[in-house]
């Protein structure tokens, strides 16, 4: 086990200073993540150079499209997650004990290696809850950055500020899934609350990490337009619009295997509310039968990016970022590092 970077001692035990659930536990006992417990007045994560699951990616699959296109990402798990959603569909990994998951020790250098031999330019901390073992990602992360390497967060964005201000020092990239934009709904169906997940936002895109966003439309759950219209709202407000948001469809798993798969109708409408509310690179994903997930100039409506899937058809964006066709900024980055 490794000590924990992010806990105080208290009067019968230690609190977690990591994320906002501020878990006290007594010795032996655990935190809602299920990775991180109390022994003889530490804090320890169990997790800790463990992963549970290693692959490679199209940076694609995150989602990030904005993101060097095409690139090759080294993408690990650890077990565990400080949400409790209904609708995960990693739940075996997320909601397992550590000790019910096979694993084997692989040191953060060995990770960089990995990944340097899998011909991959990136890593990815995703599958999970990467914030749950943010001392993982961040030892990692630093070595990465020594061998040139990027790294990628895909999270639920539930981080405290201190620890999210250290990550930001190494993250050149996030996904962060805005789950709703309700506190009764993050109750409900995620086991959080909504703001520290709009201050990971901000801190994000104050820090110059680059954003993308996904919101999953969730029949009875998150299909309120006026919500969604509300959100946008925010976002638009607050400097996003610029940043991509996707839309993405439900499917029925875990424990809302019950509700339908969410309507491309339904999906169409959010995103025309998004585009009327001033976010300008606005994507569908999770919706085969439609092309949701090809970038569009703003400014001269040509399609730049077209996708197949995960696979790149074509690009007009120039390496430095515009338009082939008009010239058009389009903000993200576009170097092939492939």
């Amino acid at each position: 086990m490794h000590e924990a970077k992010y806990y105080m001692k208290t009067e019968t035990g230690v609190q977690c200073t990591l994320c906002p659930h501020g878990c006290r536990m007594e010795e032996g006992s655990r935190g809602i993540c299920g990775g991180r417990i109390n022994k003889k007045g530490k804090l320890y994560s169990e997790v800790y150079a463990r992963p549970c699951a290693l692959e490679v990616d199209p940076v694609e699959k995150k989602p990030l499209l904005h993101f060097h296109p095409g690139m090759s990402v080294f993408s690990l798990a650890c077990v565990g997650c400080n949400f409790r959603c209904l609708n995960c569909q990693n739940y075996e990994i997320s909601q397992a004990k550590p000790e019910n998951i096979p694993t084997k020790v692989i040191e953060p250098w060995e990770i960089v290696e990995l990944c340097k031999h899998y011909d991959c330019k990136s890593i990815a901390y995703t599958y999970t809850e990467p914030l749950t073992y943010a001392e993982y990602v961040y030892d990692i992360s630093a070595l990465a950055h020594k061998e040139g390497l990027l790294n990628i967060l895909v999270s639920d964005g539930y981080v405290n500020p201190e620890p999210l201000d250290d990550l930001c020092s190494v993250l050149d990239a996030a996904n962060i899934d805005l789950k709703s934009f309700s506190d009764e709904i993050y109750k409900k169906l995620n086991g959080g609350t909504l703001q520290p997940v709009l201050d990971t936002l901000l801190k994000l895109k104050e820090r110059g990490v680059w954003l993308e966003i996904t919101n999953l439309v969730i029949p009875g759950y998150t299909d309120d337009m006026n919500m969604v219209r509300e959100m946008c709202k925010w976002l638009s407000g607050n400097g996003f619009e610029n940043y991509p948001l996707h839309f993405s469809r439900f499917f029925p798993a875990y424990k809302l295997r019950n509700v339908q798969l969410t309507p491309l109708n339904t999906l169409l409408k959010a995103k025309e509310i998004a585009v009327n509310e001033g976010m300008k690179y606005v994507y569908v994903g999770n919706a085969p039968d439609y092309d949701g997930e090809n970038t569009i100039c703003p400014s001269c409506g040509k399609p730049l990016v077209q996708r197949k899937g995960f696979d790149i058809v074509e690009n007009h964006v120039s390496e430095d970022g515009k338009c082939e066709y008009c010239g058009q900024d389009i903000p993200g980055y576009w170097k092939n590092i492939q």
